[in-house]
């Protein structure tokens, strides 16, 4: 099996992350998608603005963030900044389609 075979099954044979309720839920990617098509409750700040914007968005650094893209890419990359930051509770979503289902919310075009 080669790397990426591997990568693969270590990504999805876990069990899934439980979805805190009450996290605040961003979608890192652009503008764009953003406004084409996102979850229901969800807040714009694209990943090349998560460093710079996440302060205004989320000032408790303890509440839960989910964060999400189109494929789980962007989204592990911005969990990173936003632990690198102090914020002690930062989930990958991974992308649109698949949190959305897992959350059991609407996605909004």
């Amino acid at each position: 099996m080669g790397i990426f075979g591997k990568l693969f099954r270590l990504a999805f044979s876990a069990a899934p992350e439980v979805l805190p309720e009450q996290a605040i839920l961003i979608d890192v990617r652009s503008p764009s998608e953003f406004a084409a098509a996102h979850i229901k409750g969800a807040i714009s700040l694209p990943l090349n603005c998560v460093v710079q914007g996440i302060g205004s968005v989320v000032t408790d650094r303890t509440i839960p963030v989910i964060v999400y893209c189109q494929s789980g890419a962007r989204s592990a990359a911005a969990r990173k900044h936003l632990l690198d930051m102090g914020y002690s509770h930062v989930i990958n979503g991974g992308g649109l389609q698949v949190l959305s289902s897992r959350m059991n919310r609407e996605i909004l075009r």
